[in-house]
């Protein structure tokens, strides 16, 4: 099978699919996302990538499963700003202990306050990701059903052949 060929299979796939699912598709890689009402913030989205292996001679279809670049790109960006204020306060904490100063009391606390933002934030994540199982398995779902699709279709036109 060619990436065309697939790119033109999964295409034609997703608009069949299309109340349940949408997407962005080009040669070579595809975003698939499950159509969400409720909450279209949390959805997950699937991206396929097709390459050619030259050694193995064939096709390979690489997908990865995970939420939308935003949700992505905020807990990111939550992750380095809770990570850099801690590490400031811990710092100031110890420089204030080893010089034996009094200057900052209240950095130890402003430290802890600052891992349980970042535990938070982990459970955060850890809740979206259970919330959206369901649409994580019609997404796995959906790569299956296109992958043996197109292979039941390929090899009827290679007997056909």
């Amino acid at each position: 099978m060619s990436k065309e060929n697939y790119t033109e299979h999964l295409k034609k796939f997703l608009v069949e699919n299309s109340e349940e699912f949408s997407g962005n598709i080009n040669s070579e890689a595809a975003i698939i996302c499950v159509k969400n009402e409720e909450d279209p913030y949390w959805k997950p989205c699937l991206a396929l990538r097709t390459e050619f292996d030259s050694e193995e001679e064939k096709t390979v279809i690489r997908g990865i499963f995970g939420p939308t670049s935003a949700v992505w790109t905020f807990f990111m960006f939550l992750y380095f700003i809770l990570g850099i204020l801690w590490m400031v306060v811990i710092t100031l904490w110890f420089v204030e202990k080893q010089i034996k100063s009094n200057d900052f009391p209240w950095a130890l606390s402003v430290s802890f306050v600052m891992l349980g933002l970042l535990i938070t934030t982990y459970i955060i994540a850890r809740l979206g990701q259970l919330k959206a199982r369901k649409e994580m398995q019609k997404l796995r779902e959906f790569a299956e059903e296109s992958i043996l699709k197109f292979e039941s279709i390929s090899s009827e036109d290679h007997l056909q052949k």
